[in-house]
């Protein structure tokens, strides 16, 4: 069996994570101005999954959203991320039931069917096919399985779209590069990424992408004056759990 070979825009996420892994948690709370557990919280609390639910949380990082799962629901879970400083934090994080799986979300090393949920977080603007990865996410979820996933977003409000190009093309790369060189990378990358994904894919498409991969029930909702948003949905074929 052929392996592909990872595409440009993975090599490059690859590298920026690896490079923070170490030192990632505390400045990624500073710099999110301390919204990024609200929104892991939101997230967590739309899935409504059975105690030790079979749960895949995809782009895992440091397992922040793992530990939440595996507290709430005594998720059995298994972390994926092509990233493998940022998997060994997570497992240096001794989160119960925690699997980490070095991989590509665009090629789960999965059988059909057998998770009980699928998560992502920030993870669609690193795969050079949202639509195919969608797909490829679905594929491995279980009929009336759980999605959710978080995204950043840009404020649709003109005066807050503003003061967030500010902060995200001026202050955060200037305080990023106090950090380390790997932190000063992600500060001039990131504000722009983000702003072209969200070009590209406004919410309104992502539900749509999420439809065409067979979810539905899909919901939306943005957080922190549009900087985040915070998608749910089932998979088509089975009842949604209680």
């Amino acid at each position: 069996m052929t392996v592909a070979r990872p595409s440009q825009r993975q090599e490059h996420a690859r590298s920026l994570f690896d490079s923070v892994a170490a030192r990632y948690d505390g400045p990624a709370s500073v710099f999110g101005l301390g919204q990024y557990g609200r929104w892991r919280a939101e997230m967590v609390s739309r899935l409504s999954l059975p105690r030790g639910a079979r749960v895949l949380d995809v782009a895992t990082g440091t397992g922040l959203v793992a530990g939440d799962l595996a507290q709430t629901f005594d998720a059995r879970v298994v972390g994926l991320d092509q990233s493998a400083e940022m998997l060994r934090r997570a497992s240096a994080r001794g989160i119960p039931n925690f699997t980490a799986v070095r991989g590509d979300g665009q090629r789960l090393p999965f059988a059909d069917g057998v998770f009980d949920a699928v998560i992502h977080t920030y993870l669609l603007r690193y795969v050079d096919d949202p639509a195919a990865t969608l797909v490829e996410l679905t594929r491995v979820l279980g009929a009336g399985g759980r999605m959710a996933s978080i995204e950043f977003g840009v404020p649709t409000n003109a005066a807050v779209r503003g003061a967030w190009t500010l902060y995200g093309t001026v202050l955060f790369p200037l305080f990023a590069r106090t950090v380390s060189p790997g932190w000063r990378e992600i500060g001039d990358f990131l504000a722009g990424s983000i702003a072209t994904f969200d070009r590209d894919f406004p919410p309104s498409r992502l539900a749509g992408l999420w439809r065409d991969a067979g979810l539905e029930d899909i919901r939306i909702k943005r957080m922190s004056l549009g900087g985040g948003v915070v998608t749910w949905g089932r998979k088509n074929g089975g009842r949604q759990h209680a």
